[in-house]
Formats: structure tokens, C-alpha cells, sequence
């Protein structure tokens, strides 16, 4: 399967590719963007259009009754297309139908059927979900955790907004700084009419170019819940035509939560794959890690989500394992980097009695005894407040010379954008005001890594600290500068840090940057850090990536600002989530495990391998598994950069906890840390060869992936397949190999250290 699509991928493209021709970026020695030659700009100046603020999915009751009337996903127009703008929205606004079940829907026909055999070849067998039938692909523990809220999105060509979602945005356009009059965030109560461009001077971008939830822009996000589990229904509103891609992009998804304590059957495995025309039901029971054997009564005033009406309802499992900030993407077999880079991205806020997104109400810092740790956020809503909680979705981009979104397929190494984009849009800027914010930036990049700095106009750095890694709130706030880093670690692929800027300090007026100091030559990782003060004076030229991409306008603010100082939790301060000390017994039984990822036994078209426990070098094969921990044991996974590259490495379904760096102990950052993606190889100071990481699995059982995050590596072919298994399984879950038909499974075997004594 794998090199009849990579082979079909590249063949599609090459037209699109050959238009550029053998010019490279301006800059000597730069391939940037990678293959290409610089993307144009069509008149527009840096730091002149506001930044785009998420959209919110909107989550709803799940119904008890299934529609009567309610109609298909709309037709498409032709093998080519996405459906209809207006009836996709109309579609989409009709209440959740059919409703869910435990097993894959198997008794409808896929919506398309009709279009599919003209554009195709005419179906034997289809189904309308693209799910993994029977047992094997079933959600676990249905009975315990059903689905309470649901959304329902459509992966779609780009297309201009209708405003299909103004009525289930929290905020309303009324509260806060999205109120109607003096908000900051106000686009007069809707975002109907909003096109997908990435500034006004840019061209829009074609249905093919670019393919998002719903097809439109703001990029989007989820408001979730602890203790409220979510159904997420993702319809594939793509061409049926696999080429109708301008040039990249599978038009086949799978949809992974990243890293979201979620049964395998919802992780978005790689191999469980969807067509046009079909659906796929995934279930989040937005549980605590721990749940099966930490704080089994619920009595931890800690493990709790907010009631809606000011209290907290408390739920099982362990508090100090609470996320904050994740994301989810595609992870499709082969095709995760441009599927991603095309628009496959949204990112999903997580709320919880220590992190409610309501400033103000019975906070930590005014009594320890309280969890809500109170973080910038705003006070209109219950839980969830956005007026002061931003997030970024930071990623490199390119387009050809009519200003479509470019990818180039055939370097292997990792593709670079010379354009550096927050939220989809080109330099913006953003009116900030003048109090404390918390924004959570995650780098949405294929192959780029980033060094942030915060500086003034003039150049002098801004202090902030960090209150959470990869979406995991610190044992303690990480003051920056600091006598390990002047800026924020270097921040891969996948990586999220949510840090707090104190806007207080500064008049109305005053402009603050976000400047990019990492510099890259090449797809391969990080060249090296370049100076602010060469940055600044702007006497450096190279990657064009290199220097400010966004901008904050400081504003006057008139109210009180209610959220705690991160200060006062610095170390030898208060402790915003504790780390358990980790008993010596623990790391002398662990199962340890070593995986090097680099380019052994690599071939032309499976550059990048993963070789496990000293063994062979492997390709990335979905039929084999590599690791088979049992659920609820310790264990210690060396990872490796053995040919001395970066590759961000990041295992599915826990976070673990990183002891060592290259022997040494970890920096402040990840000392106090729970993470999911971990830097190794070529990089800054920020990174080393080898990280040992603690980490156990619980809960759910299946099939899971451990891949880099360099998503070209990653699809070429360093990923491979690791399960959770139950005490005594001997029986691995069959490979699922997804057709037009349907789905039908594969033998799996497992490599002979996989099962460890």
C-alpha cells in the first residue's frame, strides 16, 4: 500500500512542482522555501492585517431520538469538488444523524455511492462510516463513558464562511472582548463573509489549495470539558477524485487527538483511514489518567470540571495528570504532512477545576486550598473565557507565484516555508490589553522548529514565564529570561508552551514582538540560533523565515485584572501541580525499551527508520508491532538520534516524564513537565541525542503509533506501531485495510522483543 500511494503522490504532483522550476530561495545556500523560489507578497507590508482569533466548534446535547427528516451530506458537483457551500452548512446544522453506536455503522450506504461509481467504479459493498467494523475497532467502555456532547465538522475545499457557526460560540459576541461594542475581538457578530486568504492583498485561495474543517477560516477549536464526553463526528467532504488535490494532499483522513487520554479505537490510527462520502464517529470520554486506580471515589477536591454554575463537579482519576492544551490533526498513512499542511489542524482547549478559564472566582492564590489556579483568561462565563486566553497556531508556509498554497513533495528530508503564518494569517497583529494574557502556542510546522523571542520595538527583550508543556500545566512557572535560556526553548513540531505576558508594564501604544531567532538551511533540523541584535538591525540575511512574525498593539484596559501573578509560583514559591517522586523501586523494575530513530537500512523511498532494541532497522509496516506494553506497567523508553538529525519523537496516548537528557537531568521547562513529543538529535542547547522517558499506559487497550514529528520523515517511514495490551493477551489486533468497499483486516505479528519479560 505504501508505495503504490507514495508513487501516485508523486506522480500527481510533479506538474505542479516542474512550474517552479530548478530556482531556489534568493538567499545563497538556502532551499527555502524548499524547492521554490520566494513566495510573493502582492503588495502587502508586514504587521497590517489583524490576527485571525479561533472559532469555536460549538459542542451540543447529543440527542436521545434519531431524526426523522433530516437529510444526507449533500452531492458534489463533480468528481472534483466539495458539495455545495450552502447545503454543507445547511447538512451540518441539522442535529447529530444517525446516532452513534458502539460498533461501526455498517447498515447505511456511503452518502456518495452514486458519484463514487461514475467517478470511481461502482461499489460492490459501502458503508457510511469509515470505521473498523466489529469488536476490534468498537468503542471501549461505551456503557461507562457515552458520548454526552458532540460536534460535527466536514473536511471541505476552501470556501467562504456563511456564518455557519455564529450561534454556538460561548461568548456569543456579547461578553467580554467579543462584545458588539468596545470588544477587541467584535467582527460584527458573525463571520459570514470572511474568505480563506491569507492576507487581503493575497489572492483567495482555490477549493483545491486548501482543505478545512467546515472549509473555512478562522481555524477552529474545541471547548471541552473533563468529565463530559464528547463525540466528534468528522464527515470527508473531499473530491472523489484523488488528483483534484492542485498538486498535494490525500483526499482519504484519520483523525488523531493530539495527545488525548483516548481508547485506540478514537487515537486516529494511522491505518484506519476514510473516503469521501463517509464519516467517522470518534469518542473522546475526556477522562483523568488514572482513572481505574487513583482517587477511585472522586473524593479529590483537585480532579474536578466546572458545573457551569460556579461549583465544581469532582470525577475520578489523577488530578496532577490534568491537559490543558491540545490539538488534532490528520495521520494518514504516508500523507500527514500534507494533509496537515493543507488545513487538516485544529487546536482544543481542555478545562478543569485547576484550569476553569475564569479568573476571579475563589482562586488559588488567594487561598492554596482552592484549585482554580486562575489564569488569565476573563470573567463573563462560567469556565472557558477567551478575552484573555489567545491561542497560536504557529506554522511556515508557502505559495507559488498566483499565490496558491505550495508544498513540495518530493524532498524527504522536510519541507520549509519562507512565510511565517499565526492562525492563517500572514504578520499580523493583535490589540492586546494592557494586563496579564496567556497564550498557548503550538508550532503547527511540518519540518520547522522555532526560538521565540519577546522584545520590544526597540529590541530589549520582554520578561514572561511558562505555566505549561505540551499542554501540561509545571510543577512550577518557569521565569523567562533565565540563566538557561534568554527566550523560549526551542520549540518543535507538535510542541505546545502556554506562557503569561504582563502587558501592564507597558503604555497604550506600545508595540511587543514575537521574533523567530532559529535558523534553518534545509529540511534536515535547525542550523543554528541567530542574534537578536542581528535580527533586529536587520543584518541578517538567510532564512527568510528568520526575524518578527507577529505583533502586539498594547491597549488601554480599564478593569481589574483578577488572575494570579505567575511570580508567586516560580520554585521556592507556591506549586501550581505537583510531581510525585518517582520511588527507586519504580526505575529498578521498569521494562525499558531503546528506540533509535535515523536511517538504518533506509531505502530512496523509505529514507527514515526507527530501529527498536537493537534490531533490525525497520520501515514503517502497520502489520507489525514493535512494542506491546502491558496497560498499567512502568516502563523507561530510551529514544535516540542515531545519524545525529532532529527528529521530534512523539508517542500516542500518555505523556511521560523525561529523566535524563544525554545522561544530564532536563532543564527547569521539563523538570517539572509531563510531555508527548520529545527533541532529539541536531538543535539547540534545548536538545540532546538521548531523553530516557518514564511512562505507563492505562485505561484503554489497541493500537497506538510512535513516530518523529518531522511529518515528512514520519511518512517516509519513520513511524511505527506500538499496542496496549491487557495482562496475559497473547491475540494482537489485526491490521484494518480500508477500501472504497469498505474495511477488511490483515494479520499482525509482533517483532520478538515486543512482548518483554
Amino acid at each position: 500500500m505504501r508505495r503504490y500511494r507514495l508513487s501516485f503522490a508523486v506522480a500527481l504532483a510533479a506538474a505542479a512542482t516542474l512550474a517552479f522550476g530548478a530556482e531556489k530561495a534568493s538567499a545563497k545556500d538556502f532551499d527555502i522555501p524548499t524547492g521554490a523560489p520566494s513566495s510573493p507578497l502582492f503588495g502587502a507590508r508586514a504587521f497590517t492585517q489583524p490576527m485571525l482569533i479561533f472559532e469555536e466548534f460549538g459542542t451540543q446535547p447529543v440527542p436521545t431520538t434519531d431524526c426523522a427528516n433530516c437529510a444526507p451530506l449533500p452531492p458534489v458537483p463533480s468528481c472534483n469538488a466539495s458539495p455545495d457551500g450552502a447545503a454543507l452548512d445547511a447538512f451540518l446544522r441539522q442535529p447529530l444523524w444517525p446516532l452513534p453506536t458502539r460498533e461501526a455503522n455498517a447498515t447505511r450506504t456511503n452518502y456518495w455511492a452514486p458519484s463514487i461509481g461514475g467517478c470511481v467504479r461502482p461499489l460492490s459493498t459501502s458503508a457510511i462510516e469509515g470505521r473498523p467494523p466489529g469488536e476490534w475497532f468498537a468503542h471501549q467502555r461505551w456503557g461507562e463513558f457515552p458520548p454526552e456532547v458532540y460536534f460535527q465538522t466536514a473536511q471541505a475545499g476552501a470556501r467562504v464562511n456563511r456564518g455557519l457557526r455564529d450561534a454556538w460560540q460561548r461568548h456569543g459576541y456579547s461578553m467580554g472582548e467579543f462584545r458588539r461594542n468596545g470588544g477587541l475581538y467584535h467582527r460584527g457578530g458573525t463571520t459570514n463573509g470572511l474568505e480563506v486568504r491569507f492576507h487581503p492583498n493575497f489572492p483567495v485561495q482555490q477549493q483545491n489549495s486548501v482543505w478545512t474543517f467546515d472549509g473555512t477560516m478562522p481555524p477552529k477549536l474545541l471547548m471541552a470539558r473533563y468529565g463530559e464526553a464528547v463525540l466528534f463526528r468528522h464527515f470527508n467532504a473531499l473530491p472523489i477524485n484523488f488528483a483534484a488535490n492542485n498538486g498535494f494532499g490525500a483526499h482519504t483522513l484519520t483523525t488523531h487527538l493530539h495527545n488525548g487520554h483516548m481508547p485506540a479505537e478514537s487515537d486516529g490510527f494511522a491505518g484506519a483511514f476514510f473516503f469521501p462520502g463517509q464519516f467517522y464517529d470518534y469518542r473522546w470520554p475526556m477522562i483523568l489518567a488514572g482513572y481505574d486506580s487513583i482517587n477511585t471515589n472522586a473524593g479529590d477536591r483537585w480532579a474536578g470540571t466546572p458545573d457551569g454554575a460556579g461549583g465544581i463537579t469532582r470525577i475520578r482519576g489523577d488530578w496532577r495528570e490534568t491537559q490543558s492544551t491540545l490539538w488534532f490533526h490528520d495521520h494518514m498513512i504516508d500523507y500527514t504532512a500534507q494533509n496537515v499542511y493543507k488545513g487538516n489542524a485544529a487546536m482544543m482547549n481542555i478545562y478543569s477545576a485547576i484550569d476553569r478559564g475564569r479568573e476571579g472566582l475563589r482562586c488559588n492564590y488567594a487561598n492554596p486550598n482552592n484549585p482554580n489556579l486562575c489564569f488569565p483568561s476573563g470573567t463573563a462565563l462560567d469556565w472557558g473565557n477567551r478575552d484573555y486566553d489567545v491561542n497560536l497556531l504557529i506554522a511556515d508556509k508557502a505559495w507559488d507565484s498566483n499565490g496558491q498554497l505550495f508544498f513540495n513533495i518530493f524532498n524527504l528530508d522536510g519541507f520549509l516555508g519562507d512565510r511565517v503564518m499565526v492562525n492563517w494569517t500572514w504578520m499580523p497583529y493583535l490589540d492586546v490589553r494592557a494586563r496579564r494574557y496567556r497564550f498557548r502556542i503550538l508550532n503547527g510546522s511540518v519540518s520547522r522548529n522555532f526560538k521565540i523571542a519577546v522584545v520590544t520595538q526597540a529590541g530589549q527583550r520582554v520578561p514572561f514565564h511558562m505555566i505549561a508543556n505540551d499542554g501540561n500545566i509545571l510543577e512550577h512557572a518557569v521565569a523567562f529570561p533565565n540563566s538557561e535560556s534568554q527566550d523560549l526553548p526551542e520549540q518543535a513540531i507538535a510542541e505546545r508552551y502556554d506562557i503569561i505576558i504582563d502587558f501592564s508594564q507597558f503604555a497604550p501604544g506600545t508595540k511587543i514582538y514575537l521574533v523567530n531567532l532559529l535558523e534553518h538551511e534545509d529540511g534536515r533540523g535547525p542550523n543554528r540560533l541567530i542574534p537578536l541584535a542581528d535580527v533586529m538591525a536587520n543584518r541578517y540575511a538567510g532564512d527568510p523565515a528568520v526575524g518578527k512574525f507577529m505583533e502586539f498593539r498594547v491597549a488601554a484596559y480599564g478593569g481589574v485584572d483578577r488572575s494570579m501573578d505567575p511570580a508567586d509560583y516560580v520554585e521556592g514559591g507556591q506549586t501550581m501541580v505537583p510531581r510525585p517522586s518517582i520511588p527507586a523501586n519504580v526505575l529498578a523494575t521498569a521494562r525499558r525499551r531503546d528506540f533509535k530513530f535515523g536511517r538504518t537500512n533506509n531505502t530512496d523511498e523509505t529514507p527514515w527508520t526507527i530501529r527498536t532494541d537493537d534490531g533490525q532497522g525497520y520501515g514503517a509496516d502497520l502489520h507489525r508491532v514493535d512494542a506491546a506494553p502491558t496497560v498499567g506497567q512502568w516502563e523507561i523508553w530510551t529514544l535516540h538520534s542515531s545519524d545525529g538529525w532532529h527528529h521530534p519523537a512523539h508517542i500516542h496516548f500518555e505523556e511521560g516524564r523525561i529523566l535524563t537528557r544525554d545522561g544530564a537531568p532536563p532543564p527547569a521547562w521539563e523538570r517539572g513537565a509531563r510531555k508527548d513529543v520529545y527533541r532529539i538529535g541536531r538543535g539547540t542547547a534545548d536538545s540532546s541525542n538521548e531523553v530516557e522517558v518514564l511512562i505507563r499506559f492505562r485505561e484503554f487497550l489497541g493500537t497506538y503509533v510512535e513516530h518523529c514529528h518531522n511529518t515528512q520523515h514520519e511518512d517516509h517511514a519513520m513511524l511505527l506501531r506500538w499496542d496496549s495490551r491487557a495482562p496475559g493477551q497473547v491475540v494482537a489486533v489485526p491490521t484494518p485495510i480500508p477500501t472504497w468497499e469498505g474495511v477488511y483486516y490483515e494479520p499482525t505479528w509482533d517483532i520478538p522483543t515486543a512482548v518483554r519479560p
